[in-house]
């Protein structure tokens, strides 16, 4: 990581919170309505994802047609019928879902095209920033898929790199398993301390902020064992491995960072009509330069789902539908603020 790149990530959680904390008036379109539509991330897939709601819906089956010609596999096949080992591969899950979820928004388009039309802000959790942003027209679709095909396998790629110290063990990939561990019932702070005493060595950085009580952990497999037993013996409520083949979100991912930053630096994006919090800052930006520079950042940084929420949410935003694969984002809003109204597509 660059020293420009190091000293970002270093204030992001400052910069976060004061952003999410600010009124969010001076974004041009954002506080003008009450819905917000979002979209899941990489640890949403399940094989069947794609089921009976999406039959009957050409304009969902089609994406799948166009996506299967651009990746050179059948990804509909995939999505519904597995193997698992396949789908949960970083390089197919992450076009998988991104797929999925734009599938989901043309089946939600028809069945309520007034929630579709009338969401005033939109933001996806790490991949699903791609998605958010193809919904606010500032990426074509063929495009997002080219660009996520390509963060997908350079993800897969550093996560196999040798010398990381991991061990023996293999992730779904084939590549040594990095680690990422959910620290439940300890706040941000105590996390990151505990990543300080932790670490060694080797590399275990604070990964995703995901609501309160709720922080990921990302690094070796030793340094992600160590943080697992020091976070309960210091009164986690409780400690979960994450189903994911690397260290995603910290430094062993700027392999796939300069690969990422190269193909979007030959991708047209526009100003979204919208507003999409980024996952860098908990901030939109209208500038398609910024925007390709924080997607490109935010593999090796961290994931501000939690005040990013916040910023959406005193937009004035009331309702909330996830759209994709699971129910993660209802579950983390729901902790964030439980008078909000939650949805989602497909049920």
């Amino acid at each position: 990581m660059s020293p420009l790149a190091a000293a970002t990530a270093a204030g992001t959680a400052e910069t976060a919170v004061k952003m999410a904390s600010s009124a969010p008036d001076s974004v041009s379109g954002s506080g003008s309505g009450s819905s917000a539509l979002v979209f899941p991330g990489q640890g949403a897939q399940t094989v069947g994802m794609l089921g009976d709601w999406c039959d009957g819906h050409s304009a969902a089956l089609e994406l799948f047609t166009r996506a299967s010609s651009i990746l050179g596999y059948d990804l509909a096949a995939i999505c519904r019928h597995g193997p698992a080992e396949k789908l949960n591969a970083t390089s197919v899950s992450q076009p998988a879902i991104l797929v999925t979820s734009l599938a989901a928004l043309e089946v939600l388009r028809s069945r309520d095209p007034s929630l579709v039309s009338g969401a005033s802000i939109t933001a996806g959790l790490s991949l699903g920033e791609y998605t958010a942003l193809v919904f606010a027209d500032a990426l074509d679709f063929d495009s997002a898929v080219r660009v996520v095909d390509v963060r997908g396998r350079a993800m897969q790629e550093c996560a196999g790199k040798p010398g990381l110290k991991l061990g023996s063990k293999r992730g779904p990939d084939g590549a040594p398993a990095g680690g990422m561990v959910a620290v439940l019932g300890m706040e941000r702070e105590r996390v990151a301390s505990l990543c300080d005493e932790c670490r060694g060595g080797d590399v275990l950085e604070v990964a995703n902020v995901l609501c309160p009580g709720n922080v990921v952990v990302s690094g070796t497999e030793a340094a992600c064992r160590r943080l697992d037993e020091a976070a309960t013996a210091a009164g986690a409520m409780k400690c979960v491995r994450l189903e994911v083949a690397g260290a995603f979100h910290t430094v062993l991912m700027q392999e796939a960072v300069d690969k990422l930053a190269a193909v979007l630096a030959e991708t047209t994006v526009r100003s979204p009509r919208i507003p999409v919090v980024s996952n860098v800052d908990a901030r939109p930006h209208a500038d398609p330069a910024e925007i390709r520079s924080l997607l490109a950042r935010q593999v090796c940084g961290v994931v501000e789902w939690h005040a990013s929420m916040t910023y959406l949410l005193a937009s004035g935003v009331r309702t909330v539908c996830e759209v994709g694969p699971g129910r993660v984002l209802r579950g983390l809003l729901k902790r964030i603020d439980r008078s909000i109204a939650c949805s989602g597509v497909p049920e």
